[in-house]
């Protein structure tokens, strides 16, 4: 696949004007978008970036972490602290996503979105209050292993990194969650999936394969 040369701020720009055409395809106002890809390769930094970039062009924007909805610990760690299978599979409160997060922004729901649900430090309640998006708002969802779920996402973006950049960019006490990612790319092959790609071994000098997201 052929990727061109692109600068973080430029990607933002150009992934804000093609979100201000894109008219959700469930009828309703609000535009959800996925920043997706492992911790190393800091989605969140994107995500700001397009959401400030909408903001500046008169677009509502809301920055989720998927972080932020992390199962309770009692859950997500009952086979260990390092088990693979649960960190793929149980670690995401997916439920507490699709009832807090998505459901506000469906068509007929109020825009209300709880941005965060549990502290996975403290492991408890972050107790937030719910933040409105407006119509015609965008939603802005970004952290690992997002797409082998069936968010109804309008525009999906993958940062990918090769496994030598990923081993290097991962703290090495966060190497055991390494297969996880091996069994994402076999399973649900996000590069592929995801309508933007976006190469980051080096930080400083991004790669994409333009856009080529669903019309």
């Amino acid at each position: 696949m052929r990727l061109e040369a692109i600068t973080w701020e430029r990607l933002a720009d150009l992934l804000a004007d093609r979100l201000l055409g894109l008219e959700p395809g469930d009828g309703g106002t609000r535009t959800r978008l996925a920043v997706d890809g492992a911790p190393a390769a800091r989605t969140g930094d994107l995500a700001a970036l397009i959401g400030e970039a909408l903001r500046v062009r008169g677009r509502p924007a809301l920055v989720v972490a998927a972080d932020g909805f992390l199962r309770p610990a009692s859950l997500r760690l009952e086979h260990g602290h390092r088990d693979v299978d649960s960190y793929y599979d149980g670690w995401l409160d997916t439920g507490a996503l699709w009832r807090e997060v998505f459901g506000p922004v469906e068509p007929g729901g109020d825009g209300r979105v709880l941005p965060d649900l549990r502290d996975a430090a403290t492991d408890r309640s972050t107790r937030s209050e719910r933040v409105p998006l407006p119509p015609g708002g965008v939603l802005l969802l970004h952290g690992p292993l997002l797409l082998r779920h069936w968010f109804p996402f309008g525009l999906t973006v993958h940062i990918a990194l090769s496994p030598g950049a990923l081993r290097r960019r991962t703290p090495e006490a966060d190497h055991w969650t390494l297969p996880a990612f091996e069994r994402y790319e076999a399973e649900t092959d996000p590069a592929g999936m995801a309508d933007v790609l976006v190469r980051a071994d080096d930080p400083r000098h991004p790669a994409w394969n333009g856009m080529t997201a669903r019309e």
